[in-house]
Formats: C-alpha cells, structure tokens, sequence
C-alpha cells in the first residue's frame, strides 16, 4: 500500500512540475511579430522561394534565430512605450 502511494506522489509530482509554465515565456504583440518577420526575410531571403527547408542566404539558422530575437526585443521595447503613452492620451 505504501508503495502504491508513493509511486502515485511521484507521479503527480513529476506531472505538476513539468506542467509549470516557464518563468520567461511571454507572448509578442502580432505587429511586432510580423514586422520582425518581415525584417528577417528580407535580411535573410530564402535560397529558393517557397521552400523554407532550402536554407537562407548569407547566415545559418541560428544567425536567422538571432536577428530575429533582438528584433522583437527591440521593437517589443518600443511597442511597450508606444502603448503606454496611447493609454495615458486615453485617460486624460
């Protein structure tokens, strides 16, 4: 009977934990998003069109990877004043 229970714990345990959302996952607003999109691609256009599994020309996956977050982290900043100061013009 211990044993059952024990397991059962265990089991909950591991399923709570690995269920925990991230501490630094957030969500993008969509403009931003697309405008970084948008941004990458035309930093890094694709070798063949149409074909994302072709590669990009003049970086690696990673080299797209990375413009692409400090894209968003850029403009992510910028959207945050940009709404906040829509907010304030609202209030008043």
């Amino acid at each position: 009977m211990f044993g059952k229970t024990r397991v059962c714990g265990l089991i909950l345990t591991s399923a709570f934990l690995f269920l925990q959302p991230t501490a630094n996952a957030f969500a993008i607003p969509l403009e931003v998003a697309r405008k970084c999109n948008a941004l990458t691609s035309k930093a890094f256009p694709p070798i063949v069109p149409g074909n994302p599994a072709a590669g990009r020309k003049g970086g690696t996956g990673r080299k797209v990877q990375a413009y692409f977050r400090k894209c968003v982290a850029r403009y992510t900043h910028t959207h945050k004043h940009h709404s906040q100061s829509e907010r304030s013009h609202r209030s008043s």
